[in-house]
């Protein structure tokens, strides 16, 4: 039977505001950007030459180092924040092996509350790998979206306080064309957040692939800004490899300070879609995509 065209425009109406409300009875979990931590596994006789170039190159501090059992399995590592004005580094330097999954984490999210979190992001399609175990400071869990993104969200028994970024920092996503669309809507479910730009046809040399064409979508939310690029995967090292991208006032001079502090450029500078970019690897292996905005001609 043929659906009255009248009524099916009344269903899709009311779905559209069902779904607003729906996303109006859910609050936001995020705290903000400088709570973002990205997280970095190095060998122990790496952490101090990684601490020297890192803060070198972004200027900042470090907590104390302490070492601890951060997991909920026995291990023990050095652990300390590098809070620097344009991203923070949970620093990690095992003496025990890490257990799996932990070490494919790309970040840690701080979270208002942990139930609320967790819940939110099953809801939106994620998978919770690790569950919530206490730390020596609060909760922490670990989730994959959809694509095989693994992301850590910790919570804290009391909470923090740190100054924003002067320049916030971009989780840098890469996911197959198949898990793209996925990953988005539920990244974007649970964080509250949008989509900034959705380019659909990218010079691939922004990943090492000259001459191919790629998407890159943009988002923006509470706990900060994201880029994902769909690919097909052949990628030439170290592209994909970097998980954060920094953005600096002066991409020249602060290249000049990683190299002169231990860090190895990896990629040249080159200018593409409003910005120059680079990529560096600091000492443990650590890459990361640093990027100055440009004016367009």
């Amino acid at each position: 039977m043929t659906y009255p065209i009248k009524r099916l425009a009344m269903a899709v109406a009311l779905g559209a505001v069902f779904s607003l409300s729906a996303q109006a009875a859910t609050s936001s979990v995020a705290v903000g950007p400088q709570y973002d931590t990205s997280h970095v596994y190095v060998a122990p006789a790496d952490v101090d030459p990684f601490v020297k170039s890192f803060l070198a190159t972004f200027g900042g501090k470090s907590t104390p180092q302490v070492t601890v059992n951060v997991l909920p399995v026995p291990s023990s590592t050095s652990s300390q924040l590098l809070q620097t004005p344009v991203g923070t580094v949970s620093l990690f330097g095992f003496t025990t092996p890490v257990p799996y999954p932990f070490g494919a984490e790309r970040n840690g999210y701080l979270v208002k509350n942990m139930d609320e979190a967790i819940a939110s992001a099953k809801k939106n399609g994620a998978d919770v790998i690790v569950h919530d175990f206490p730390d020596p400071i609060g909760r922490d869990a670990v989730v994959q979206w959809p694509g095989g993104v693994n992301m850590q969200l910790y919570w804290h028994s009391t909470a923090p306080s740190y100054a924003p970024f002067q320049m916030i920092p971009e989780n840098r996503i890469y996911v197959s064309e198949q898990r793209a669309d996925a990953f988005i809507k539920g990244f974007v479910g649970f964080s509250h957040g949008k989509v900034v730009a959705d380019d659909k046809h990218v010079d691939g040399a922004e990943v090492g692939e000259p001459g191919k064409s790629i998407r890159r979508v943009r988002l923006e939310s509470d706990f900060g800004k994201m880029i994902v690029f769909v690919t097909d995967g052949h990628l030439p090292y170290p592209y994909g490899r970097e998980t954060t991208g920094y953005e600096v006032g002066d991409l020249a001079a602060t290249l000049e300070k990683a190299e002169g502090s231990g860090a190895h450029l990896l990629v040249k500078p080159a200018t593409q879609s409003g910005r120059q970019s680079a990529v560096v690897e600091f000492p443990g292996g650590y890459v990361a995509e640093i990027h100055q905005s440009v004016a367009a001609k």
